[in-house]
């Protein structure tokens, strides 16, 4: 994999490159050196000078000199070059300064305007890729199970999901979404035990995915209240033969099995189609259950599983993974017998070079497991496998769990996100309104409050939910950024502007609105701010998707957000001081919004034309 130098710090390595040789003739520069460079620079602290740093630590160790020491010779030689007019030189800076071991640069607006503003409004700088040669990958997330109710835990697995398969398409990555929800197994059995021996609820007109994991719940605390007593041996003698007719995919649970997994699919294609989330591919459970176990079966034939105690699998205790079991005794599967037959799948059928798993931390060693029995049978891609662990998702007053049914189920988190938009936010525009464009905007403020909340958390770190604090508009939140933008909208509307990313990201522009002036006579000191957070978008990105942090992208929205505010506040734009600055400060807006829009786009979030 290859990234692309963004174009200002391009120009800008290539500048330390000159000032360099000024100073080092014998130094050998190479071209691959100075594409290196352009990702090392770095946004000074706000109380230092400049608005971009470069740090001389590297640069000081191969130069063999102190970084203070280089840092002043950059400057200098920098200084030089701009006064002998050099070619392009002196259009960079409006001044340099050494700050101990930082070169640090406050940039021209015009070439801040030349290579980053301007290109964004016109749509050309999102089209390049920012990587190039980079692994064919499939992202896994999403997995949940039918005949359980989705509940707002799900969510943060299908958000950090979602995010990085955007995140990674805008790099240049291919990438292949898929999903693998649980569609038998124990808990599958054990609904649809209760369903027929002590239901007595009858089954809904609608909603029945809800109403399904609902009985889940019920048939778990029914087994739970009759261990100790007679009745626990005959629950359990029924259970299995449930789970016996459904392996031999036949009979009355086999056909409830396949009436009730609709409903929960239903349900899911509900919530991903309110979520816009998207897969390539779908596989299921049951599609690798029996084929899992033949392969497995296969592999021991080969001599490359063992048998231990009646049980097959693979001594992994060489790298202390302890024994990998594939097959049980009875000769049943497990989740790591499924994984393992589903990675083959992936490799052979879409040629995959790297797979990410996004699943829960509690399945560490599984998957710790699983991929070094892939390695050990010879698939090269196990290499380059990885689990992308996450924290849970809890209520303030602990954890959820669908067995016991303390869950905040997705579609009433929905409704009620969405009705409280309504009733605290919007009853000021039911007059101004039609009432779908009430129901849209409150659709896309409970999606930024819900996805944001989800993924600006560090996926190390529990979750805690609160609905309150998720809507809030003036703080760490979805509607807060969504807010930044709807009034950047609303600005652009006031001043003949249309900016709708829609639309192709064509910029649609009245006669009377001239941007010829680029950034030209901005000076003050929120926007040389906000200027310098803009050009840090593509570095932003780059970080989220190569490490796998989309909270890195969600903190940079929060800070450009805040930093547009500030601008928005201390430089009016309908009474600037002339005409020229006016129209720079239309340009700054515009170009946030673009900014604002494309980011949250690549966390599932829309930016509503008002709010």
């Amino acid at each position: 994999m290859k990234k692309a130098p963004d174009l200002i710090f391009k120009h800008l390595a290539r500048h330390i490159g000159k000032a360099l040789q000024g100073a080092f003739p014998n130094f050998m520069l190479t071209q691959e050196l100075i594409d290196q460079w352009a990702f090392e620079f770095v946004m000074p602290p706000p109380s230092a000078q400049g608005a971009v740093a470069f740090g001389c630590f590297r640069l000081a160790k191969e130069l063999k000199k102190n970084p203070n020491e280089v840092a002043i010779v950059i400057k200098e030689q920098s200084d030089q070059l701009i006064e002998r007019g050099e070619a392009d030189q002196a259009e960079l800076f409006e001044a340099t300064y050494a700050v101990g071991p930082y070169f640090n640069m406050q940039l021209k607006n015009k070439f801040i305007w030349d290579n980053f503003g301007n290109s964004v409004l016109n749509g050309d700088y999102f089209l390049n890729p920012l990587v190039t040669q980079a692994p064919k990958t499939m992202i896994e997330f999403s997995q949940p199970n039918t005949h359980k109710e989705l509940h707002v835990g799900h969510m943060r697995n299908a958000c950090l999901g979602d995010s990085l398969v955007k995140i990674k398409r805008a790099l240049g990555i291919e990438i292949i979404s898929a999903t693998f929800p649980g569609d038998v197994g124990a808990h599958v059995a054990k609904c649809l035990w209760y369903l027929k021996y002590h239901n007595q609820e009858p089954i809904p007109e609608s909603n029945k995915g809800e109403w399904l994991g609902r009985m889940y719940s019920k048939a778990h605390l029914k087994l739970e209240s009759d261990k100790g007593n007679p009745q626990e041996q005959i629950n359990k003698e029924q259970v299995t033969s449930v789970l016996k007719e459904l392996e031999q995919k036949q009979g009355y649970f086999y056909n409830l099995w396949q009436e009730t997994r609709q409903w929960s699919v239903e349900l899911m294609n509900r919530i991903y189609a309110w979520s816009d989330i998207k897969f390539d591919v779908w596989y299921w459970e049951s599609e690798v259950d029996q084929p899992s176990r033949q392969y497995a079966q296969l592999l021991l034939e080969q001599g490359k599983l063992i048998k231990s105690e009646g049980a097959v699998g693979m001594d992994l205790t060489d790298k202390n993974l302890g024994f990998c079991m594939l097959l049980k005794s009875d000769g049943t599967g497990l989740y790591a017998t499924k994984d393992i037959e589903l990675a083959r799948r992936k490799f052979e059928q879409y040629q995959v070079e790297k797979s990410i798993y996004v699943v829960d931390l509690r399945q560490a060693l599984h998957f710790s497991q699983v991929f070094e029995v892939l390695k050990r049978l010879g698939f090269s891609q196990a290499e380059n496998c990885y689990h992308l662990q996450y924290n849970f998702v809890e209520l303030p007053d602990g954890a959820m769990s669908s067995r016991k049914g303390n869950i905040v189920p997705v579609t009433q988190l929905i409704d009620k996100m969405e009705q409280t938009i309504l009733s605290k936010y919007l009853t000021r525009y039911q007059n101004e309104w039609t009432q779908d464009e009430l129901n849209l905007v409150a659709r896309q403020v409970a999606q930024g409050a819900i996805k944001y909340g989800m993924i600006k958390i560090d996926t190390t770190k529990k979750i805690v939910f609160d609905m309150e604090e998720w809507l809030r508009i003036d703080g760490d939140s979805g509607p807060f950024i969504q807010y930044a933008g709807a009034r950047i909208n609303s600005i652009l509307r006031k001043f003949e502007l249309d900016l709708n990313l829609n639309k192709n990201m064509n910029l649609n522009v009245n006669l009377t609105v001239n941007l010829a002036e680029g950034f030209e006579g901005l000076t003050h000191q929120a926007e040389e701010k906000l200027m310098a957070h803009l050009i840090y978008y593509h570095d932003s990105l780059l970080k989220s998707g190569l490490q796998d942090k989309p909270h890195l992208l969600t903190t940079y929205l929060y800070e450009l957000a805040k930093k547009f505010n500030f601008f928005y506040h201390e430089c009016s734009i309908s009474q600037a001081e002339n005409e020229k600055i006016k129209k720079a400060r239309l340009n700054l807006a515009a170009v946030t919004g673009k900014i604002l829009e494309h980011g949250l786009s690549l966390i599932g979030i829309s930016v509503p034309q008002r709010m």
